[in-house]
């Protein structure tokens, strides 16, 4: 089955600099009361002018993924963590029991464009903890590369079953899934930037994403396009409790 998730059920909040455009990508089934899919909790598409500080504020169980494709963020934490996040540099904070954090957005990196993801994690009051990991190149041109999830072949770990990778995919070049990580596995596969076509019957926006499930369908860039591809496996435990990727029906 494949279903699409335009641009319409997103939320957009803008103040001053700060705008976000929040993906709950569950509101696509309704019947299943859950703002999130499985262990997928929200997807926040942010764009940050310059100069902006997001001020220290709580996460509690959440595994969050800071995914950037411009600009240069500042970190600082409650356990002690500070640093600088590119779009050469990914950063993962397991917030587990209790967790703080602030980013300043710099000026020197231009205007920010990413993705800040909320990934459920398996059980609720995990210890804290937030890792960092460099990238060799800024893009995955036509290959998919992995980011986060469980297992060792993975360099930021997410604490459920979940795994994010991503790509570069060029102009008139096409791919299809990765094989999947474990059984009764489900992607959704979200366009950051471009136009993709989907088994040449579906169009595919930036912003926009498809749900894929028991299908291995064939994506083709209509124009040079970048992607993030969430597998989340659907009969696994995760906690739908957290400060941002719980859920909105509780």
């Amino acid at each position: 089955m494949l279903t699409k998730l335009d641009n319409t059920i997103k939320y957009g909040k803008q103040r001053e600099g700060f705008g976000i455009q929040i993906l709950y990508p569950g509101l696509i089934r309704p019947e299943l009361d859950d703002s999130g899919f499985s262990s997928i909790g929200r997807i926040d598409h942010a764009r940050i002018t310059p100069g902006t500080i997001i001020p220290m504020h709580p996460h509690k169980n959440d595994e969050i993924l800071t995914y950037l494709r411009s600009g240069n963020v500042k970190h600082l934490d409650s356990e002690g963590y500070t640093g600088i996040i590119s779009n050469q540099r990914l950063m993962m904070m397991n917030a587990g029991a209790d967790f703080y954090h602030e980013e300043k957005v710099l000026e020197e990196g231009g205007v920010l464009e990413g993705l800040q993801i909320f990934i459920r994690p398996e059980t609720a009051d995990l210890p804290p903890m937030v890792q960092f990991s460099e990238l060799s190149d800024t893009y995955s041109v036509n290959r998919w590369r992995k980011m986060a999830g469980k297992g060792n072949d993975y360099p930021l770990q997410i604490r459920s079953n979940t795994w994010l990778l991503d790509l570069r995919l060029e102009k008139g070049e096409a791919i299809v899934l990765p094989e999947a990580p474990s059984e009764r596995c489900a992607f959704l596969f979200y366009v950051f930037e471009g136009k993709v076509k989907v088994n040449e019957t579906m169009d595919l926006s930036t912003g926009e994403s498809v749900l894929i499930e028991m299908e291995s369908p064939i994506f083709q860039a209509v124009e040079t396009s970048d992607v993030v591809l969430f597998i989340t496996q659907t009969n696994a435990a995760h906690f739908d409790g957290g400060m941002y990727s719980g859920n909105l029906h509780r």
